[in-house]
């Protein structure tokens, strides 16, 4: 199931979310533009790999992915998700709240397996962040999710149930595929979507809504 659009209203231009997806895309198409070489020297450099900790490299790894649908999925998250969230906190606290978001998320993922040599690369853990606050803050807004099984269709949820879901599914995933972390074998960094998510979940109250919308009924839940 993927989300592609949800009911609450938006009150300011998304500029820092427009500008994270930007950011994003163009590293993704620089990456495509090397040679497959210099491709993997690139994600060994800036990806994050635990066994040799850099603080440079998580956040450099934030804004790499692994293929077209790693992006495209993330972005489409981040789009529908990160506005909303943006239009409370204001841009510069969003922006510093998705950096901190994606950092949590990295050392979530450091902490189970320290010794791994596998690059990290993705903007999921900061993406997740986002999905914790807004789980927070707009649980009874409506998803439009887009699901398939002999056809396509689109059905619509409240965020809460949707949120629900892909967390679950997170941990389920994570301690089923443990094995995997500690054979180095590589895969999907379920425990840093977890750390992401609840980081978000966090780090939402520090950073206070904006004053001029703790009225909003929307946000009163």
């Amino acid at each position: 199931m993927i989300p592609i659009h949800d009911s609450q209203k938006n009150y300011s231009k998304p500029v820092i979310t427009a500008l994270l997806i930007a950011v994003n895309v163009f590293v993704f198409f620089f990456q495509k533009s090397l040679d497959p070489y210099t491709q993997r020297d690139f994600t060994y450099m800036f990806g994050f790999i635990p066994d040799r900790f850099s603080w440079l490299s998580v956040f450099t790894s934030m804004f790499m992915h692994g293929g077209w649908m790693h992006l495209i999925g993330n972005m489409l998250f981040l789009w529908v998700f990160g506005d909303n969230v943006e239009d409370i906190l204001g841009r510069a606290k969003y922006l510093l709240f998705y950096l901190l978001c994606g950092v949590a998320a990295t050392l979530a993922q450091y902490a189970i397996n320290p010794d791994s040599r596998i690059p990290m690369v993705g903007a999921s853990g900061a993406i997740f962040g986002v999905m914790g606050a807004y789980a927070l803050k707009f649980p009874h807004a409506r998803i439009v999710m887009v699901g398939w099984l002999l056809f396509v269709f689109t059905f619509e949820v409240p965020a809460w149930l949707v949120m629900l879901y892909f967390i679950v599914f997170q941990f389920l995933e994570g301690f089923t595929s443990i094995g995997d972390v500690f054979a180095q074998r590589g895969g999907t960094a379920f425990f840093a979507h977890i750390g992401g998510f609840f980081a978000g979940m966090a780090l939402i109250f520090l950073f206070r809504a904006r004053d001029r919308y703790h009225d909003r009924r929307d946000l009163v839940w």
